[in-house]
């Protein structure tokens, strides 16, 4: 549950039955300029389903589906390029399996829907990560099924997104808070910041958390071939939907908790405050430290729930000099390599959440 700008495009889950998806509108062999984005919503649904038929392919060699990807692109402000904050290039599944060997222990390196991509950390050592992704573009049926059978959404399978980016860069450059601590990550997608605060903070303990338990098989997958790095920091997965009830050993046992892009789904609000609130140790060293665009009113409208809740909330907007600035040149259009930036959706403003009164 990291990012939410595809939601749009994909069902969300619901605790009826999957129902049988309707046929899709025709389709043309060039979308038209002026398509609706309910009409490219149905090309990416129509994509899934699609998936493992053979592709018809048009007279340049091209398939249809090939030609339609850029008009479906325009309706998703999902930004592959993110910040850059952290050094990182794509690893051959040969070159993984060459330096890690046996610790990869059959996770699926062979799978072609799959991406591994090696950060280089900017902290002391330059302890690096490898961690598994989804493709791009790879959303199946089954991601459209699970989605409506566990109430949750798929954008935890899509990509790094650019708020879990800054989160990770934060958190290296703030590691002494989670030194001997105890941490949670919470929709952490493919738990890049839990990962992050696992190699280079000397944590008690991390626990890397998402509501999708085929997100959680990535995780797992993540901290298994990066086992040798987290030294004597104990790390772990779990699924953990927040809707639903909490193990009670759980409860008041996390020192911090970290979150990105979580506060979209406004149906999901009160139950996000109500884990923070129950999970989080009731003391005044406790925080939870959230990065969240506003999206609209949407972040506006967690932050006064969490007053309902009895937490209070610091709401900074300039927390890093290196995001700052990059933010700025973006908006401003003097850097436009993020052509597509957007401030509502793309910067996240960093939330800190204790059981003190900020606001």
């Amino acid at each position: 549950m990291t990012e939410a700008d595809i939601s749009g495009t994909l069902p969300m889950g619901s605790s009826s039955p999957s129902p049988s998806p309707p046929p899709a509108p025709p389709q043309s062999s060039a979308p038209s300029r002026g398509a609706s984005n309910a009409s490219l919503r149905w090309q990416i649904l129509r994509r899934a389903l699609l998936a493992r038929s053979a592709p018809s392919r048009a007279s340049d060699g091209t398939t249809n589906d090939q030609q339609k990807i850029g008009d479906t692109n325009k309706i998703s402000r999902k930004a592959s390029r993110g910040f850059n904050l952290i050094e990182c290039h794509v690893v051959p599944v040969s070159q993984l399996h060459k330096s890690l060997g046996n610790s990869l222990n059959g996770n699926g390196v062979e799978c072609q829907k799959d991406v591994y991509v090696r950060y280089k950390l900017p902290c002391g050592g330059s302890p690096e990560l490898n961690v598994m992704y989804r493709k791009d573009d790879s959303v199946e049926l089954n991601d459209i099924e699970a989605s409506n059978r566990y109430n949750i959404d798929t954008t935890g399978l899509v990509c790094c997104w650019p708020s879990e980016e800054v989160l990770a860069f934060y958190c290296i450059n703030h590691s002494d808070m989670f030194r001997s601590k105890r941490v949670l990550e919470l929709g952490s997608g493919y738990g890049l910041a839990g990962l992050v605060i696992a190699a280079s903070a000397n944590a008690n303990e991390v626990v890397i958390s998402d509501g999708n338990p085929q997100v959680v098989g990535y995780i797992q997958k993540n901290i298994s071939i990066n086992a040798e790095t987290f030294d004597r920091t104990k790390v772990k997965s779990m699924t953990l939907h927040w809707d639903q009830e909490q193990p009670s050993e759980m409860f008041n046992s996390f020192d911090i908790i970290v979150a990105s892009d979580c506060t979209f789904f406004k149906q999901f609000h009160r139950s996000l405050a109500r884990v923070v609130r129950s999970l989080l140790k009731h003391s005044e060293a406790s925080q939870a430290i959230f990065m969240s665009p506003k999206r609209g009113d949407s972040l506006n409208k967690f932050l006064e729930i969490i007053k309902e809740y009895g937490l209070g909330y610091e709401l900074i907007e300039n927390y890093d000099p290196t995001v700052w600035n990059l933010h700025k040149k973006y908006a401003t259009g003097d850097d436009r390599s993020w052509p597509n930036y957007n401030e509502e959706h793309c910067y996240p403003l960093l939330v800190r959440i204790t059981f003190g009164h900020f606001v």
